[in-house]
């Protein structure tokens, strides 16, 4: 059961008799939930109070829209703002805001119990660009999850993640200008056990300063934020971790038992590799709870949550001009690997199957050919670096680099070719769908899909390449 709350008519009386004066003005509409309405987070101002009367004990998420004017996530020096937001004064997570548009933002707060409840929202000025004065929050609500209703168990075992702190990159605060984690979504599935339940968990950064380079993200992943599985759990028949089922993803991409604390049922990890990977010992400033509310429907590639979070393009992007990843406009070319402004690159969805073992030195994948209506070029996704090529089966994103200005118009055929890497094993492979293909507009955020395909094409070691789309 989801039980809505904020700022009611008793909470106010609350603030009347505390000597405070209430910070937003609570809104009914019919058929609708009270929500508070343009509250302004300042620097070197008294931090901002927000009653929350809560009727039924359950985990807490936040929704708000948010916006920090005078920032901006390609700038450096003004990147972000940062507001720490806390209950009862219990620190919950920061909020890293860029853009002064307002961006809608879903933050969990751990387990409320019935009562009033006070949100304390703090202009974190030492994590905030020097150049950011405020954060304007609107339509802010806090909802709970009680036992038994279908969210309350994702809820309840999400994990609380600290931010990076490595000492050779600088900061401690360094999730506010690089790698910010931006949103979370978890996944459900029987265990091996029948009755159980293992719940993964897992974030989508704004890029990984280490790790897989700028170029073969793009070509190998579609993208070049980062997308990793954090944490995951059992849980038996009656809804409660089975004791040491819980693993997390180290350095390294290790699978380790988590050994270390817990906040009520949430794991505290902390990132503690450039390429976002996690450790169980927490002790950087900065802390994120990201609502993990989001799911990830079968046979979707995981950028789907990039999809339906499309501002997430927008902060990867700016995170590449700023940190100078994107080659210069005058140098720019798809004939070479570099990565150009992402707003050149066709953004697909490619489905297929591989019919034998496809890991070890030597494996088969697949790359994406684009054919202009105005040449023959064919501009492949894996700029003809065979290991950049698609290796993963079914839902697999990549990117296709074309000339600047191009548009959907322009696009004559979409083509699959066949890529050995090492020896050649022989393995044929079905390529059968292109789910969604795309580009970004002006201001960085996907444009409609106009590419799909359904089919069954094979490619083997008689028909390497095949067209798979045509105008």
């Amino acid at each position: 059961m989801r039980v809505v709350h904020l700022l009611t008519a008793s909470a106010a009386a609350v603030l009347a008799v505390a000597g405070m004066t209430a910070p937003a003005t609570a809104q009914t509409e019919p058929g609708d939930t009270a929500r508070t309405r343009h509250i302004e987070v300042r620097r070197d101002h008294p931090d901002v109070r927000v009653p929350v009367v809560v009727r039924k004990s359950g985990e807490a998420i936040i929704d708000l829209n948010t916006a920090a004017p005078g920032t901006d996530w390609a700038v450096a020096g003004a990147e972000s703002a940062v507001v720490s937001v806390s209950v009862d004064n219990r620190y919950a997570t920061d909020l890293v805001v860029s853009g002064g548009q307002p961006l809608h933002r879903q933050l969990a707060l751990g387990r409320l119990t019935a009562g009033v409840h006070m949100l304390r929202l703090h202009f974190a000025g030492e994590r905030s660009a020097a150049a950011s004065r405020s954060v304007v929050l609107d339509t802010l609500r806090v909802s709970t999850y009680a036992p038994g209703s279908p969210e309350y168990l994702a809820l309840r075992y999400a994990p609380v993640v600290y931010g990076r702190n490595i000492s050779a990159l600088g900061s401690p605060y360094q999730n506010a200008t690089t790698d910010t984690p931006l949103i979370a979504w978890h996944q459900s599935a029987p265990a091996a056990t029948p009755g159980h339940t293992k719940l993964t968990y897992s974030v989508v950064w704004s890029n990984e300063d280490g790790g897989t380079n700028t170029p073969a993200l793009m070509a190998r992943w579609g993208r070049t934020t980062d997308i990793e599985w954090i944490y995951d759990v059992e849980v038996d028949e009656h809804g409660n971790r089975v004791a040491g089922s819980d693993t997390y993803q180290a350095a390294n991409h290790q699978t380790l038992h988590f050994s270390g604390r817990y906040e009520g049922d949430h794991a505290l990890l902390q990132t503690c590799t450039s390429n976002n990977n996690m450790c169980d010992t927490a002790d950087d400033p900065m802390r994120f709870f990201l609502s993990p509310l989001q799911t990830l429907p079968a046979g979707q590639a995981r950028e789907y949550l990039m999809d339906t979070n499309p501002w997430t393009y927008e902060i990867m992007a700016k995170e590449m001009l700023r940190e100078g990843k994107i080659e210069a406009a005058s140098a720019t070319t798809p004939a070479t690997p570099e990565v150009s402004d992402q707003r050149n690159y066709l953004y697909a969805v490619l489905k297929k199957t591989t019919q034998a073992t496809n890991t070890g030195a030597s494996w088969v994948g697949v790359s994406l050919g684009v054919r202009l209506v105005n040449g023959d070029t064919v501009y492949l996704s894996h700029h003809v670096e065979p290991t950049w090529s698609l290796q993963r089966d079914d839902a697999a994103a990549t990117t296709v680099e074309l000339p600047a200005g191009t548009t959907a118009d322009d696009i004559a055929e979409v083509t699959a070719h066949r890529v050995v890497v090492g020896t050649d094993t022989g393995a044929a492979v079905h390529v059968t769908g292109i789910k969604r293909g795309f580009f970004l507009g002006q201001d960085y955020l996907p444009q409609q899909s106009f590419l799909t395909w359904n089919g069954d094409v094979l490619l083997d070691g008689a028909t390497t390449s095949a067209v798979i789309w045509r105008r």
